[in-house]
């Protein structure tokens, strides 16, 4: 839950996973549903996902213990390098470097490494570095002390420089450089998509959501259908879904932004005619009236959960 969130935002969020997934087996035998629902609003879906497949590898392949072994353990979805070795140096005491991105920031200001640090060069010498720095004994208390001491004392802005014990051999700081270091990547300007959310409400005020594909943008999760722009919503309805509808009004269009790219969705309403339909939408799996009032336990992007709110307003 800590890769790309702050943890201050985690927290919660994994005191209600723990609550409702206590072990392993728990984690293994819920619906991926169950899985993202409790992740809905912490973005990066795939992680919920990679986490849910992993626990059933372990319990399926590994009889429930988690490997022990480096390779082994990177081979469960979702578990790198830097991942394994901390797991494997927290739980089982192993030796094992890590290279988080405040380690990554550490040894950049160190050792003055004026690159980026996610180029193939440069993390060669970082894994190579980290390897150096690693004790002998007491790993585990190694590993969380050096993410803390990035974290709280090698801050990305603002180090506590005056009071680090590194301050006699960082490079960085013997430069006036800690505000440059680490190297940040060149961005480019996002390209921009445009989509449209159609927003399929019945007679009740249900809203009319469908499982995304797996793989891609909020994979897994459940949305409103996605039409492109320019194309007869209630057309598509009727040729895609099998409904009948009748077009009602237009939300003001947004802006959410991902990693690689910038999405503006455009959200257009439109209104279920016909008992018959109903039906049919009941009939496919793929697809759930969402209520309100007791709103199905499943996974809601947070962009899409603001969009209910929104429409349920009005």
């Amino acid at each position: 839950m800590l890769q790309q969130t702050r943890v201050d935002t985690v927290v919660p969020y994994f005191r209600r996973f723990l609550k409702e997934f206590p072990s392993l087996r728990a984690l293994a035998a819920a619906e991926l549903d169950q899985v993202l629902h409790l992740w809905s609003g912490l973005g990066y879906y795939a992680r919920a996902r990679n986490l849910h497949r992993a626990a059933r590898i372990v319990r399926d392949e590994h009889g429930g213990r988690f490997p022990r072994d480096l390779k082994a353990a990177m081979q469960l979805p979702g578990i790198g390098r830097s991942t394994a070795g901390a797991i494997l140096s927290q739980a089982f005491d192993q030796r094992h470097a890590i290279l988080d991105g405040n380690v990554k920031r550490l040894l950049c200001r160190l050792h003055a490494i004026d690159q980026w640090p996610g180029g193939a060069a440069v993390q060669s010498r970082l894994w190579r570095l980290a390897d150096d720095y690693l004790p002998c004994e007491r790993n585990a208390d190694y590993t969380q002390a050096i993410m803390d001491f990035g974290a709280l004392q090698c801050r990305r802005t603002k180090p506590r420089c005056g009071e680090c014990p590194f301050a006699g051999e960082c490079l960085a700081l013997r430069q006036g450089r800690t505000d440059e270091l680490p190297v940040p990547r060149r961005y480019r300007a996002l390209p921009l998509r445009t989509v449209v959310l159609l927003l399929i409400a019945d007679a009740s005020g249900r809203i009319l959501l469908e499982r995304r594909p797996p793989a891609g943008i909020w994979g897994g999760l459940w949305s409103p259908p996605e039409c492109e722009e320019g194309v007869d919503p209630v057309l598509w309805c009727r040729e895609k879904l099998g409904l009948q509808v009748e077009a009602g009004d237009s939300i003001a269009p947004f802006i959410h932004t991902f990693t690689h790219f910038r999405l503006r969705i455009r959200p257009q309403v439109v209104y279920l005619q016909g008992e018959e339909s109903v039906a049919r939408v009941m009939e496919a799996r793929s697809l759930l009236w969402y209520n309100r009032e007791r709103p199905e336990p499943c996974g809601v992007a947070a962009p899409v959960r603001r969009l209910l709110e929104q429409l349920w307003k009005t």
